[in-house]
């Protein structure tokens, strides 16, 4: 079921209710696990589960879940230090697309219903979404904060700041979580399969 074609039920508004825990719960989770400057986002599989269940609206809106609880968490301080609405808005815009790019992707793919869409829409969600978030992690690094960024990276032996916002700031954790979503996909196209079984 899109969001865009058809209205929430009890079992939807249930179904995405829980994912919204879920994120919440995972995302403090999360923050114990660093690779780097920053925790990795074990958010991410929800957010591509209820985008592919429930559309690219209910992805977005788990990914701006994911963005405020990361906001209260404490994860984006050293930015908040730097420049308050850039931070703000940087995270929740990149998680916010994040969700809405893997519906979009999930809907792309498996409308076209050859054999294999579902597991390949399923792991190109699970990618497009990490790769969103990091993305726009990236871009906002290089508009907002890269002074401060090439200081960060001096500090550690960088010589080019680029760099360091690949490796230092972004490699790690967007490897991380790309691995992690992929893992995770065969878990994901079997709770869209036994939903769509329940619905038949």
């Amino acid at each position: 079921m899109e969001l865009t074609k058809k209205r929430f039920g009890v079992k939807e508004i249930s179904t995405l209710g829980m994912l919204t825990a879920v994120v919440v719960v995972l995302q403090f989770l999360g923050s114990f696990i660093k690779f780097g400057t920053f925790s990795v986002s074990l958010v991410l599989v929800p957010i591509v589960i209820g985008a592919a269940l429930y559309g690219p609206y209910a992805g977005a809106w788990l990914g701006f879940v994911f963005s405020v609880v990361v906001l209260l968490s404490g994860d984006a301080a050293a930015f908040l230090a730097i420049n308050i609405p850039a931070t703000i808005a940087t995270v929740i815009i990149k998680g916010t697309l994040a969700g809405l790019a893997a519906g979009f992707v999930f809907n792309a793919i498996d409308k076209f219903s050859f054999k294999a869409s579902k597991y390949v829409a399923t792991f190109a969600a699970a990618i497009v979404c990490p790769l969103v978030n990091t993305g726009i992690f990236l871009i906002a690094c290089r508009l907002f904060f890269y002074d401060t960024i090439v200081m960060w990276g001096e500090s550690l032996g960088f010589a080019n700041a680029v760099v360091y916002m690949f490796v230092g700031l972004a490699g790690g954790n967007f490897l991380f979580e790309v691995l992690f979503n992929v893992v995770m996909s065969p878990a994901i196209i079997r709770i869209i399969n036994i939903r769509e079984l329940i619905k038949k």
